[in-house]
């Protein structure tokens, strides 16, 4: 027999919480205080990014717009130095220098990793070995590598002028002669940087499936076909953010032709990089330096803007 209490009649059934349901939010307070760690953990990054990336860009954006040789107090002269920079005869030169590295970098330096690549990666036996020596000169000491081709460049004694010399070819002013000097500077860059693009692009070649090829191949691809509707496709968009890097390296090149040549000879090495520094550390004229900073930074920009425009476009065909 079941007695039923005054607090029995009344109360109802204790219903168990249904599966699934959506569970209590929590108040606002502990939203909060989670927010406020995370951006306590996130603090000291910001402050180092702030005050060692930020803050240089604000400060050289500043110093555009005025008279500062480092000395004196500063003076606000507007668009002076951009005018200046406008003016010098050298910013042609060194422009039209800076297109045409980067455009033999394009011709030479582009497609030649991704050739490497794809002969590396078919190779079975030694592949360790050959992407040691393809990486081999990205850690080489920049420096190290110039004064090294600097002897291979000699026109007297140096190795390239003493092997052709032995089927009767040269000797070749290389780096004396305005017309081969940045052809010989962009060869050695090329060398340099190549390591690393062919370990990207043989990364990027495993991770595509083998099916894709098999299926080629019972199709009756050639191996030409193979790599052209199978292996590129898969890679366009390894080859577009490569593609986008070489763009902003060699625009921004200043190693080679600064200690190759430095900027000689008659100017034909001279590059925008190479001309923002001798208005820096020749004439003293830092406002100008910051200048054409600024406007190379803008020229980045736009590469960056456009690959990234080109990127959305692939991705949606």
């Amino acid at each position: 027999m079941t007695v039923l209490t005054p607090d029995s009649r009344t109360a109802g059934p204790q219903e168990a919480p249904r599966k699934g349901a959506a569970p209590v939010r929590r108040g606002g307070a502990a939203k909060a205080r989670r927010q406020l760690t995370g951006w306590l953990f996130l603090l000291p990054a910001l402050v180092v990014f702030g005050l060692f990336a930020w803050w240089p860009i604000v400060r050289s954006l500043l110093i555009s717009f005025q008279h500062n040789d480092l000395v004196n107090p500063p003076s606000w002269v507007g668009l002076e130095n951009f005018r200046a920079v406008f003016d010098d005869p050298l910013l042609g030169t060194a422009v039209s220098n800076t297109l045409l590295f980067v455009g033999l970098g394009l011709l030479i330096g582009f497609p030649l990793p991704l050739l490497l690549a794809s002969v590396m990666s078919t190779v079975g036996r030694g592949a360790g070995v050959y992407r040691f020596l393809a990486y081999l000169p990205v850690v080489i000491p920049p420096v190290v590598a110039i004064l090294l081709w600097k002897w291979f460049y000699d026109p007297g004694s140096g190795l390239f002028n003493s092997a052709l010399g032995k089927i009767g070819l040269g000797p070749y002013p290389w780096l004396e002669s305005p017309d081969t000097a940045m052809l010989s500077l962009v060869l050695e860059a090329t060398w340099a940087g190549m390591g690393g693009a062919v370990l990207i692009y043989l990364a990027a070649m495993a991770g595509i499936p083998g099916e894709l090829y098999e299926a080629a191949e019972v199709d009756g691809a050639s191996v030409w076909r193979r790599i052209w509707h199978v292996m590129l496709p898969q890679l366009r968009p390894v080859i577009g953010l490569m593609l986008l890097v070489q763009l902003i390296g060699t625009v921004q090149v200043f190693t080679e032709p600064y200690v190759f040549t430095g900027g000689g000879p008659d100017n034909a090495t001279l590059t925008v990089l190479l001309l923002i520094f001798r208005y820096a550390f020749q004439d003293g004229e830092y406002g100008q330096a910051a200048a054409l900073t600024f406007l190379m930074v803008l020229v980045l920009a736009a590469l960056s803007a456009v690959y990234l425009r080109a990127t959305r476009t692939w991705s949606k065909s």
